[in-house]
């Protein structure tokens, strides 16, 4: 479902639909991804993977599992804390541990490992499988596959590509555009504003990531990546146009896969009882998958230009990543203390 509007549905709540996928509701307006898994074929692709055996179709394979295993303490016969989900790499030493074994040993040592049933193994620096190995490997139905990659190389690429694959996910309700190379993600309520704004940011020489739906990944302990449901991709909906194809229109330049998560800029309508932040001493943010994202709340009303708002927002905000605060400096100017106004760190919740 995607907003009223967009599709002709309700209350501007999303359900994307995505094979592997399980979802259930956290709160209002969020949707988690859990137990999501990938197709071997897709890593085969990634990586472009020779393959030496498998079962069945690749596509039928799949790993559910960010890490990968090196057999070094298994191929002895230690399998404590033995992660039966995670993707074996054979490099050059377990290699000539193998090739070093008498046939018997060497035998027993693959079935040991393979029997746990690991979903895949992949072979580095041109390695090929032995006999024995190939026969372990049907026996217990494992795919092998090949690369011609150093052992560091491929682990590190895989690893990579899995954190990205298979990261925990939400998909929230709003616009992704990549502003000066932050990545602002644009909410507020229905009609508000959002993708008029996201257009005219695009017209000014920005990019669109995402319309209306955002999926957003943590991919790692400090970072979110937004992206793109597939079916809506490149599309934004204007009221009174109806939906029109960013990347068509405006060409490639105007477009982006995926981007990281720097900013929140909150739109609401504008106030005038309420008081809105005048220094920007305070630091406001809320919690997406459990990491801390900056939230700004700018007002609308009429004759406001919000994208240049949000474009000098984007260029504050890494000035003070990098440390520069304008209004500290202001302050230190007027010959007050910064300190003597403490900054507080308040969390917003938002209805997104």
């Amino acid at each position: 479902m995607y907003r009223k509007g967009f599709c002709d549905t309700i209350n501007r709540r999303i359900l994307i639909i995505c094979g592997g996928i399980s979802c259930h509701n956290c709160m209002e307006g969020e949707m988690v991804m859990s137990g999501f898994t990938l197709p071997l074929s897709k890593v085969i692709r990634e990586l472009s993977l020779a393959t030496f055996y498998t079962p069945c179709d690749p596509e039928e394979i799949l790993i559910s599992s960010r890490d990968v295993n090196r057999p070094g303490l298994e191929l002895h016969g230690f399998f404590d804390y033995y992660d039966t989900t995670r993707i074996l790499i054979i490099g050059n030493a377990e290699n000539a541990y193998l090739t070093s074994c008498d046939e018997e040993k060497r035998a027993q040592a693959l079935d040991a490992v393979l029997e746990r049933k690991p979903p895949a193994v992949i072979f580095a620096r041109e390695i090929e499988p032995c006999p024995i190995f190939l026969k372990a490997a049907k026996k217990h139905e494992i795919p092998l596959l090949g690369t011609d990659d150093i052992t560091s190389s491929l682990v590190a690429a895989l690893v990579s590509y899995l954190n990205v694959q298979l990261a925990p996910r939400v998909t929230r309700h709003g616009v992704l555009v990549e502003v000066y190379g932050e990545g602002i993600f644009i909410v507020g309520d229905s009609g508000v504003g959002k993708s008029e704004t996201a257009i005219e940011l695009v017209k000014r020489g920005h990019r669109l990531i995402a319309d209306d739906a955002v999926e957003i990944r943590r991919v790692s302990a400090k970072t979110l990546v937004g992206s793109s449901p597939e079916n809506i991709r490149h599309f934004i909906e204007l009221r009174g146009i109806g939906i029109i194809n960013i990347r068509k229109i405006f060409g490639v330049g105007a477009v982006k896969m995926t981007e990281k998560i720097d900013l929140i800029v909150n739109l609401e309508v504008w106030d005038d009882e309420k008081a809105y932040d005048r220094m920007g001493i305070d630091r406001n943010y809320t919690e997406i998958l459990g990491l801390k994202i900056p939230v700004l709340t700018i007002p609308v009303r009429q004759g406001r230009n919000l994208a240049v708002i949000i474009e000098v927002a984007a260029m504050n905000h890494r000035q003070k990543m990098m440390g520069y605060n304008a209004a500290t400096e202001l302050l230190t100017n007027m010959g007050m203390d910064p300190d003597s106004m403490q900054a507080k760190d308040n969390k917003i919740e938002l209805d997104i």
